[in-house]
């Protein structure tokens, strides 16, 4: 029996054990991710300009402080997929945070506002077709607003609530050594952004929520959530023209709620061991949801005589973990660091019921250069047992398409950082049967879509 046919039942009864957990690591968030306030800023290479004449410093005293992230990219397909082609995209990552004790007095609060600038074209939506998304901003141009939240932290920083617009994706799932690489999957994974709806709370989304985080002990961490169950509002279409700026604010979807617990070991500098982090997680999301492969009727929807309407599904859930490992470290710089992420979802109500990463990172590969990194990255997200045998019927029913099983990626990436703050990155891609195994729009029946390559060129500046 599959995994993922073992978690009917999670997906079935709300898992109060979901709410057990989470933990935001504390650890920076990838170089080119949206959102990150953690990397170094070019003004120091800028001089009194960087400073804006002291401004930013005088902003800094009072507890305001704001960045701008520039990330743009050429990618290519250059094998494979829909059509060949080159693509540019770009995002403008514009971050604001207020330290109210700071500016106000008051201890513990903190505000915090991000907006976005999306343009350019992606390659996933119309090159490739697949689900492991080629780049982590990609997604639809417009403006839009990010996260938008007001956090309260006690007890010596150990706890903090937060609420407000929130991102899921940039607390729960993340590997931060799998923040180094370009395709989207690294991020917000592809097992989440494609079985929920509206793709979730991740990028580009953020969505009404509150957050609570706990640490009870060094090195353990506690995160619970609740976010708004789908950051498009609902009502049908594409979602990120359905909530283009978000700014609907929507409530009325059902919820969904998320936890994670980590431990994070080995992180004083006087340890005696390699440092890493374990995380267990889970979610579980209110709403209905449809089946795979059975209608209301009880046929097969790939049945001529079915009537189209796919069986409902109340509730559905996952369960997850993610490790970070150091492997191996010298006194000159030189580090070493493993990634892997898995996760199991219900077969009979998402597109993908297993999905695992993975990958090895290398700090200071080159002697002279200590902050750049290279890395190797593989990620494969196999399509649900139910959404498969839905192909299987489809094709006993004299259809010609493809039975679609799994899709896989590997990349290799190069990080060289210029000056601080800014970053340019060469990158390959690999893609294992585009879409799980999808069928060739302008080829002969039952082709699928060949694999893939990709490569590309990436420029992240931070000021």
């Amino acid at each position: 029996m599959e995994p993922q046919r073992r978690l009917r039942r999670l997906a079935s009864v709300p898992p109060l054990l979901v709410l057990f957990a989470g933990a935001a690591s504390g650890q920076a968030p990838p170089e080119a991710a949206p959102g990150n306030s953690a990397i170094p800023s070019i003004a120091s290479s800028l001089g009194v300009v960087g400073n804006l004449g002291g401004f930013r410093d005088r902003l800094d005293a009072k507890g305001i402080s704001f960045s701008l992230t520039y990330t743009g990219e050429v990618l290519a397909n250059v094998s494979g997929g829909l059509r060949r082609g080159a693509i540019y995209q770009g995002l403008l990552d514009a971050q604001l945070d207020v330290d109210f004790d700071k500016l106000t007095g008051v201890p513990g609060l903190a505000f915090h506002a991000g907006f976005y600038q999306i343009h350019g074209r992606g390659l996933s939506r119309n090159n490739i077709g697949n689900l492991l998304t080629m780049s982590g901003i990609e997604a639809l141009p417009t403006a839009r607003l990010n996260e938008l939240w007001l956090e309260q932290t006690l007890l010596d920083g150990k706890m903090a609530v937060r609420v407000g617009q929130l991102a899921a994706g940039s607390e729960f799932l993340v590997s931060p050594t799998a923040a180094l690489f370009v395709n989207g999957t690294f991020g917000w994974p592809a097992v989440t952004g494609t079985n929920l709806p509206g793709g979730g709370a991740a990028y580009p989304f953020a969505t009404p929520g509150a957050r609570f985080r706990v640490e009870p002990q060094q090195g353990l961490s506690l995160l619970a959530a609740i976010f708004n169950g789908d950051p498009s509002g609902g009502g049908g279409g594409e979602p990120q023209y359905t909530n283009e700026h978000s700014l609907r604010f929507p409530l009325r979807n059902a919820p969904m709620l998320m936890g994670e617990i980590a431990w994070a070991y080995n992180q004083d500098k006087d340890a005696t061991g390699l440092p890493g982090t374990v995380k267990l997680g889970g979610w579980y999301h209110f709403g209905t949801f449809a089946d795979q492969r059975i209608g209301t009727d009880g046929l097969s929807l790939a049945d001529p005589a079915s009537n189209g309407e796919a069986r409902r599904h109340r509730g559905n859930g996952g369960i997850y973990a993610v490790v970070d490992q150091m492997l191996h470290r010298e006194s000159g710089g030189l580090e070493l660091t493993a990634f892997s992420r898995l996760a199991i979802n219900p077969s009979d109500r998402n597109q993908i019921g297993f999905y695992v990463d993975g990958g090895l990172t290398l700090k200071g590969p080159i002697t002279g250069r200590p902050d750049d990194i290279a890395g190797i990255s593989f990620g494969y997200a196999r399509i649900s047992a139910q959404a498969r045998d839905f192909d299987r019927d489809a094709r006993s029913f004299g259809g010609s398409g493809p039975i679609r099983s799994s899709e896989a990626l590997i990349e290799l990436t190069y990080l060289a950082r210029i000056v601080p703050g800014w970053t340019m990155q060469p990158d390959l891609q690999y893609v294992i049967r585009p879409g799980g195994r999808i069928a060739e729009p302008r080829g002969p029946a039952g082709r699928a879509v060949r694999n893939a390559v990709a490569v590309g060129l990436r420029s992240t500046v931070r000021y």
